[in-house]
């Protein structure tokens, strides 16, 4: 069975091994793939993994030996799924191999705004300390999680994750989710609770069209001028000229983003020069523990449909 693996560099750019898949066909890597080059590469393939490369209705119709593609994430938005059903392709995707990791990166953000640990280490390799006419300074105000009330609007794998950190820094947590039910130690409120009881807004919904831009002018307005916003999400749950805007004028304290609604992102991206906003380039899923388990999961799923069993199928 030939395999192809259009975009293996974001799974995999050179720490891992890629002998789970490998021990199933004959496999072909490519690091990244151009849009003109999707066909050739792909030409033959029963199996094609991608990660982002987009795989339109136009370009399956030109793999007409194509029986399988793996989506190395969760999301599948990149491939065309009601052209790969006509010819019966299979279509699988990988969910909550990076729930922890996520998580873990949603307090790493949290924590830089509140500690600005970062700026304070630039700080004394400057010499600022060995300047410093006292034992210590701090050149921002320094925030205590504990006490200040976390709102999680979405609580899936990744959000009751965090939800559990939250609680062992002594926050209180409330959430916010479509289909509510009881959680212990997590209040279940309004949307608008969410907002205007939050110190912290941390988001982990999925995008639909109810939740497209969510973090917009009118919710900001109602929020805590000392609240955070935080996004490991989507990039488009928040609308980002109104985010900006609120940064700059004060309505919110901060913002710490994983995600952008374009990735990378434009020059002009006004997020890009927002002050007390920090962005990480879509890293939350990346640890080498959580690409390790996608590989697995990935080679799993294929090992699923090559024995007639498929699972994970999003087609």
């Amino acid at each position: 069975m030939k395999i192809v693996i259009l975009d293996g560099y974001t799974l995999n750019p050179g720490d891992l091994d890629w002998a789970p898949i490998k021990m199933l066909g004959e496999v072909e890597i490519y690091d990244r793939s151009k849009p003109e080059e999707i066909v050739e590469r792909a030409a033959g393939a029963e199996v094609v993994f991608v990660n982002k490369v987009v795989l339109s209705g136009a370009i399956l119709d030109q793999l007409p030996g194509l029986k399988y593609i793996g989506v190395t994430a969760t999301g599948f938005n990149n491939i065309d799924i009601e052209a790969a059903k006509k010819p019966g392709i299979i279509v699988t995707n990988v969910r909550a191999y990076s729930s922890a990791s996520v998580a873990q990166q949603t307090f790493a953000l949290l924590l830089s705004l509140v500690n600005r640990a970062e700026m304070h280490s630039q700080s004394v390799f400057a010499g600022e300390w060995a300047a410093s006419a006292d034992f210590c300074y701090w050149k921002s105000p320094l925030t205590e999680l504990a006490g200040k009330t976390i709102g999680l609007i979405g609580l899936g794998d990744i959000g009751s994750q965090v939800a559990q950190i939250a609680i062992a820094f002594g926050m209180k947590v409330i959430a916010y989710r479509k289909h509510p039910k009881p959680v212990e130690g997590i209040e279940m409120v309004s949307l608008d609770e969410i907002f205007k009881r939050s110190d912290v807004v941390s988001l982990h919904c999925p995008l639909t069209d109810g939740t497209k831009e969510i973090i917009n002018k009118d919710n900001l307005a109602k929020m805590k001028s000392t609240a955070i916003v935080l996004n490991t999400g989507r990039g488009p749950l928040i609308h980002e000229a109104d985010l900006a805007e609120a940064l700059k004028n004060g309505v919110i304290a901060g913002a710490g983003l994983d995600v952008l609604s374009a990735e990378p992102p434009k020059g002009d991206n006004p997020l890009l020069s927002a002050p007390n906003c920090v962005i990480t380039p879509h890293v939350a899923w990346a640890t080498f523990e959580a690409r390790k388990r996608l590989m697995q999961l990935a080679a799993e799923n294929l090992s699923a449909f090559m024995k007639g069993n498929p699972i994970n199928v999003v087609s």
